[in-house]
């Protein structure tokens, strides 16, 4: 056992790869036997755990202030000189195991997802994979500067969007055109960062001998129970069950309104013309009554979010120089998850807020497991535990039961809630038809109008009844506000698979809440510890995405809008 390794990742400050590597080198030499194994797995996790902290609080750091730049400092640091030289450290471990072929309890699908990492590990990626990791500090600095001069004073865009509910329809279109021109100022940048990405990941794919950074991320990503036509056949089954839905949704929303056609801009708006729901006055409110609902839902998760609250683990309003968007990471070495998102004062935020608490709960219970690698979930469950997460709280959202509404605005969020799911799934469509597009024509996307006229057919094909008329060029750049599509390819069709899963637990949760919940909590306590069908099936789910599930789902979200409207 390692009887120097530091204790708290904050003792990492200063220390370089150096420092490290014997820790490294005494667990390659140390002796691996059946007898061992189980102190050999947890000393390794341990070193994991706290490297993995270290680099998940510097994260934490940039993107909280993306203007600190000794902040930035010391993450680059991380990536340039620790990260390079753990990475191949760790696959002399996993080769290690996988030769000795000990097979401890619990270990099956960790070791069925070394087999391919270690596949798929090269060392001249090493570096390529630091220059991506820099290049996303380099965007998120970007969009975190983004802010427009309104009525006087500068605003964050993300500060702009409750003006997007405003029963003015003069004043909504003045506020997406600031906004979406804002966004269309950094075109030129953007693009050359998104050219540096593009370049990176296809130099990725060959040094690993895969004909393109699809067939790359698609190992890397351990995607075992799925393919990329598979993928692909999920557009389609959205194509032919989702797009019609909203269509009528559209066309339900364009008539309440009495307006020719559905602009952006009126797609956040109350189409009865009522007050936009504003559910908290602070953030404070925010946490005080999420807890609340916690409370209502089950004593374990409160007792989890009331120690994230006690902790200082959550980091919910917006502010200049924030970092883009909300996230759950984890701080595994204090086995402690942490929420960051930029609330603003809308439904939104509560959906964004029990959201990531799903991811955290997940996180907690996967902390109980003794070995990092039992850890690893892939995201196409991971979202489950997050979007899940947002239905088993819809009771609780009233006041009445500790939540944010009185009754009939709870409707109002539930309704508006409802709806959003179905628009999802095709912009879900678009982001994903873009990405698969992308790697398979490396060469037109290097070239910023080929990406937006890409762009441009995916939405005709999957929004078809949103008026982009006049705006074709705001519509084209669409692709460059995504930021999945920069920082994390290939991930957002897991979103669009795991509202599937969530659907059905919700589905269930209809009928018996407290079985629901029983089921869900089991599945997040197996970790990696079984494959992707297994997790769904455990939390009361079936892992398909075809015509007649998602149908099923979208038939289960049409009943559910009727009895609320």
């Amino acid at each position: 056992m390692f009887n120097t390794l530091p204790t708290t990742a904050d003792a990492l400050r200063g220390k370089t790869w150096a420092d490290l590597q014997p820790y490294y080198d005494e667990l390659t030499a140390r002796p691996l036997t059946a007898d061992s194994i189980a102190g050999w797995l947890t000393d390794w996790t341990s070193l994991g755990d706290l490297i993995g902290e270290y680099g998940s609080r510097l994260h934490v750091a940039t993107t909280r202030d993306t203007a600190d730049a000794a902040a930035e400092a010391l993450l680059r640091a991380f990536y340039d000189d620790i990260l390079p030289h753990a990475e191949p450290a760790e696959n002399i471990l996993k080769q290690r195991l996988l030769e000795s072929g000990l097979e401890p309890d619990g270990m099956a699908i960790p070791l069925r997802n070394m087999r391919a990492e270690v596949g798929l590990f090269r060392d001249t990626n090493i570096p390529v994979q630091t220059e991506i990791s820099n290049l996303r500090i380099s965007y998120n600095k970007v969009l975190g500067a983004q802010t427009v001069t309104w009525d006087g004073s500068e605003k964050t865009l993300r500060q702009l969007e409750p003006l997007l509910q405003s029963d003015d329809r003069t004043v909504r279109e003045q506020v997406w055109r600031a906004i979406s021109e804002r966004q269309l100022a950094d075109r030129e940048p953007l693009g050359a960062l998104w050219k540096q990405f593009l370049g990176k990941r296809r130099q990725l794919a060959a040094n690993a001998g895969h004909p393109d950074y699809r067939a790359y991320a698609w190992v890397d990503r351990l995607r075992f129970d799925y393919t990329p036509d598979d993928s692909l056949r999920f557009l389609d089954a959205i194509e032919a069950v989702v797009v019609p839905a909203v269509t009528q949704l559209h066309e339900r929303r364009r008539q309440q309104m009495g307006i020719d056609s559905v602009r952006p801009w009126d797609l956040s708006v109350d189409p009865l013309g009522r007050q936009p729901l504003r559910p908290f006055a602070d953030v404070a409110e925010l946490e005080d009554r999420a807890g609340a609902i916690f409370d209502r839902l089950d004593p374990e998760l409160s007792h989890y979010y009331a120690t994230m609250r006690e902790e200082d683990l959550l980091d919910l309003g917006n502010r200049k120089n924030k970092g883009p968007g909300g996230y759950c990471t984890h701080f595994p070495l204090s086995k402690r998850p942490f929420i960051f998102m930029n609330a603003v004062g809308l439904q939104g935020d509560i959906r964004t807020l029990v959201h990531e608490a799903g991811h955290a709960f997940h996180a907690y219970e996967k902390f109980k497991l003794p070995y990092a690698m039992q850890r690893e979930v892939t995201a196409e469950y991971n979202e489950v535990a997050s979007m899940a997460m947002e239905m088993l709280t819809m009771p609780f959202w009233g006041r009445a039961e500790g939540g944010y509404y009185e009754p009939a605005d709870a409707d109002r969020a539930r309704v508006e809630h409802l709806e959003k799911i179905l628009q999802f799934w095709p912009y879900m469509a678009v982001v994903d038809g873009f990405q698969h597009w992308v790697y398979t024509h490396p060469d037109a996307a290097a070239d910023l109008d080929a990406c937006d006229a890409a762009w441009t057919a995916l939405e005709d094909r999957f929004q078809p009844s949103i008026d982009m008329r006049g705006l074709e060029q705001d519509k084209a750049h669409g692709w460059q506000r995504k930021l999945h599509i920069f920082l994390y390819p290939f991930y957002y069709v897991d979103y669009g698979m795991a509202q599937v899963g969530a659907l059905q637990i919700w589905g269930n949760m209809r009928k018996d809440q407290p079985a629901a919940l029983a089921a869900y909590k089991r599945g997040l306590a197996l970790g990696g510890t079984a494959s992707l069908p297994e997790l769904y099936a455990a939390s009361g789910a079936e892992f398909r995405f075809d015509e007649d599930t998602l149908g099923r789902a979208v038939g289960l979200i049409s009943e559910a809008l009727a009895g609320l409207r």
